[in-house]
Formats: structure tokens, sequence, C-alpha cells
């Protein structure tokens, strides 16, 4: 039901929908980006890569519901409305859309981030996703 919900939401940003949980290796070892409070998640990965003009799905109005127009927005959709699972990292559909490369369901749309910035998203959500 989980995968129907997400299909829904996501539906302008392609056809396959995420799976339940990622099977792409996560490094428990891996060097964050930045320190991984979401102050900086929200500052270094959210504003630059998804809501910005570079990636702009998810700035103010938000594609697919989902805006990070501002700080207290994007942390409480994402905890709010279950893409963070905190202390999950694999199953989180934040990091399965951040965490697999070349799907039709990865974020950012047509771009990646960079293995040391998802190292920081990871190792925000396995430390609880605190604010």
């Amino acid at each position: 039901m989980r995968w129907l919900a997400a299909l829904l939401l996501f539906a302008g940003c392609g056809d396959q929908p995420p799976p339940e949980c990622t099977s792409t290796q996560l490094d428990d070892l891996c060097q964050p980006q930045y320190m991984p409070t979401f102050a900086n998640v929200y500052k270094n990965t959210l504003v630059e890569d998804c809501g910005s003009t570079k990636g702009a799905c998810h700035k103010t109005g938000g594609e697919a519901g989902l805006s990070f127009a501002d700080e207290d927005t994007a942390y409480n959709n994402l905890l709010n409305r279950h893409y963070v699972v905190p202390g999950d990292v694999a199953c989180s559909e934040f990091i399965v859309r951040t965490a697999d490369t070349g799907k039709d369901y990865t974020m950012p749309k047509d771009s990646s981030i960079v293995d040391s910035e998802k190292c920081a998203l990871q190792q925000w959500v396995r430390g609880g996703a605190m604010r």
C-alpha cells in the first residue's frame, strides 16, 4: 500500500515507483560532506539540489505536494509524511530516492548528488533524523 501512495504522490516524477527499501549498499563508514544535522541537510542539499533553480521540483508549492520552501516545512513534510523513518536508513523513501542512481524514481531528477552528500543524509537519518 505504501508504494501506491508513493506512486500517486510522485506521479510527475517518473513511472517507476521506488522500492520499499533500497538495495544499494549503504556505507556505515562513509565521510559526510557536511555535519549531518537537519539545518545542514536543508541548507546544503534540499535547497541546493531540490528546491532551488538548479532542481526546482520542491520549491514553494512543491511538485507532488512536497514542498521544501523553508526549513520547518521541509522537516515536517519529510517526517510527518513518512519519507524519513528515523533510524531506518535503508527503508526511508528519502534515502531510497537519493541513494539509488539511474532509476526512474531517483531524486534529484536528471542529476544525482555526490557520495559524500548521500553520506550526510544517511547519517542524519541513522542518527534519528533529529532537528
